[in-house]
């Protein structure tokens, strides 16, 4: 996708719409605003067009955790959502890296209100309050924020250095230590607030 590609690049606010058009190799120059009004839209549209993987995948995980047998731990949630965004580290798809840009330049996921690409984040925050129930609901709330954000810029990061050959480990060992790592950083006790 050319548009996102040229977001991850350069930025957000730095592509103009006649950039994508050109690059896309259309010869009327407002194609890309034709199609999709104006950058809110575009931006919208890629977020809704990669995050359909992302939200298949975090649904099949989610029904392997629930038939699994054992009530699921944290670890495994955070699990099931870092392999749900490790899915676009493949050739030719710059959605960690765009989506990076975006939460860097917006301050987070404001404007993706409202995407209709399915309904397991609330499941999996759902699952997180019942798994740490003394924790404050704002408390949980911003620590997935924090998580979700948190793997995104890492797993932009590991593409990037996949890319040019300089990944610190193989990427499996990686992708480990970083659910380790958020998982402990969801369940550490928050400020004035001890673990039972």
């Amino acid at each position: 996708m050319t548009a996102e590609q040229l977001f991850a690049e350069r930025g957000i606010s730095a592509v103009a719409l006649r950039d994508i058009g050109v690059a896309a190799g259309q010869k009327n120059n407002v194609a890309v605003q034709y199609h999709f009004q104006d950058r809110e839209n575009l931006l919208r549209e890629i977020t809704a067009y990669r995050a359909q993987a992302s939200e298949h995948m975090r649904a099949e995980l989610l029904a392997e955790l629930m038939a699994g047998g054992r009530p699921p731990r944290v670890y495994d949630l955070v699990k099931a959502f870092v392999r749900s965004f490790a899915c676009h580290l493949e050739r030719d798809n710059y959605y960690l890296a765009f989506l990076s840009r975006y939460v860097i330049e917006r301050g987070g996921y404001v404007g993706f209100e409202g995407l209709s690409v399915g309904g397991t984040t609330f499941t999996f925050t759902a699952m997180l309050r019942r798994l740490l129930p003394d924790y404050p609901d704002d408390i949980i709330q911003e620590r997935w924020v924090v998580m979700m954000t948190s793997a995104v810029h890492t797993l932009a990061r590991y593409q990037s250095a996949m890319q040019a050959g300089s990944l610190p480990g193989p990427l499996p060992d990686l992708i480990e230590d970083l659910v380790r790592f958020l998982t402990a950083g969801l369940e550490a006790p928050p400020n004035g607030l001890h673990p039972a």
